[in-house]
C-alpha cells in the first residue's frame, strides 16, 4: 500500500509539472528559473533534514556521488531538456523522455548485473508504444529538419543523463545513504552548478513577479522537486529501477488529461488506444509472473480448454 501511494503521488505530481513549466517560460531564462527552483528546494530539504536531526556528514567519495547525482538529476538533465524544447513540441519531448523506462532497465542490467524478466521488456515496449500512439497526430506532422533532429538528440541525451542519475540514487541507497540526505546534498550541488552555468552563459538573473510565475515556481520546487523526487527515489529503493521508472511512461497521461482540461486538448481514437496500451504495459510490468500465470490458469477459457483436452 505504501509503494502504491508513492507511485500514484509521483505520477500525479510529475504529470502536472509539464503544465506548471509553461508558466516558467518567457521572462526568466530557463537556467535561471532552474536555479530558483532547485535553490528553494534545497533550502526546504536542508531545513527538513535539520529538523529531523538526520546525519548530514559524509566522506569525500560519497560527496563525489552526490555531485554526480546533482549533475544527472538536478542539473544538466533538466537544462538539456529545456533547451531541447526550443526545437520540439512538448508532445515529442514527452515521448523522448518516456524512453527512460527502457534506459533504466538496460542500465540496471549494465551497472548492477540484475536480471530483467522478459515481461518487463515487453511491458516497457507496450507502454512506450502507447505514448507514441497518444501523440501520433503530432508525429504525422513531423518535419524531420535539422533542428528537429537536434532537438530529439538533445531530449534523448537529457533522458539518458537522468537515467544515469537514477543509477546513482540506487547505488547510494545500497550504501545505506538516506534518500532525504542524498536529495538535500544533490539539490544544493545542482543549484550551484546551474548558477555557474547561468553566469558563464551570460543569463540574466531576472525575476517575474506575476502570480502565475511565482505560484508555478513554488509548486515545482515544493511538489515537483522535494516531494516527487523523495517519493520516486524511495520507490527506486523499494521496488527497483525497472518498475519504479514506469512512472516516466505514466505521467505523460496525466499531462494529456490536464491539457484536455486547461488547454482544450481534444481526445480522439489515438488518445483512447494510447491510454489502453499504457495501462496494459503498466499492469504487465508491475504484476509478478506468478500472479499472471495464476490468473491465466484459473480463467474460464483455460479451464474449458483443459476439460476439452
Amino acid at each position: 500500500m505504501k509503494n502504491l501511494f508513492l507511485y500514484v503521488t509521483t505520477v500525479l505530481i510529475w504529470g502536472s509539472t509539464w503544465l506548471a513549466i509553461e508558466f516558467q517560460l518567457g521572462v526568466v531564462p530557463p537556467e535561471v528559473s532552474l536555479v530558483y527552483r532547485f535553490g528553494l528546494a534545497a533550502i526546504l530539504m536542508w531545513g527538513y533534514c535539520w529538523y529531523r536531526k538526520l546525519p548530514m556528514q559524509f566522506g569525500l567519495v560519497q560527496h563525489g556521488f552526490f555531485m554526480l547525482l546533482a549533475l544527472c538529476n538536478f542539473g544538466f538533465n533538466y537544462l538539456v531538456l529545456y533547451w531541447a524544447q526550443a526545437y520540439l513540441t512538448s508532445a515529442l519531448a514527452s515521448i523522448a523522455f518516456s524512453t527512460m523506462l527502457l534506459m533504466n532497465i538496460l542500465n540496471t542490467r549494465l551497472f548492477f548485473g540484475q536480471p530483467i524478466a522478459g515481461r518487463i521488456y515487453l511491458g516497457a515496449l507496450i507502454g512506450i508504444a502507447g505514448i507514441v500512439l497518444l501523440f501520433w497526430p503530432d508525429l504525422q506532422q513531423l518535419d524531420l529538419s535539422n533542428k528537429v533532429l537536434v532537438g530529439l538528440l538533445m531530449a534523448l541525451a537529457g533522458t539518458l543523463i537522468a537515467s544515469f542519475g537514477n543509477m546513482v540514487s540506487v547505488r547510494n541507497s545500497r550504501r545505506q545513504v538516506g534518500v532525504l540526505q542524498g536529495n538535500a546534498w544533490g539539490m544544493l550541488y545542482g543549484t550551484l552548478v546551474l548558477a555557474v552555468v547561468s553566469v558563464l552563459t551570460g543569463a540574466s538573473f531576472s525575476f517575474d513577479f506575476r502570480a502565475p510565475y511565482i505560484i508555478s515556481l513554488l509548486y515545482l520546487a515544493i511538489f515537483g522537486t522535494v516531494v516527487a523526487f523523495a517519493c520516486y527515489f524511495v520507490l527506486l529503493k523499494n521496488i527497483g529501477p525497472q518498475k519504479a521508472s514506469y512512472v516516466i511512461v505514466l505521467f505523460p497521461l496525466v499531462a494529456v488529461a490536464l491539457s484536455s482540461w486547461f488547454e482544450d486538448f481534444h481526445w480522439n481514437q489515438f488518445t483512447l488506444w494510447g491510454f489502453l496500451l499504457v495501462l496494459c504495459g503498466n499492469a504487465l510490468v508491475l504484476t509478478p509472473y506468478a500472479k499472471i500465470r495464476s490468473w491465466m490458469t484459473s480463467s474460464p477459457l483455460f479451464m474449458q480448454r483443459k476439460v476439452s483436452q
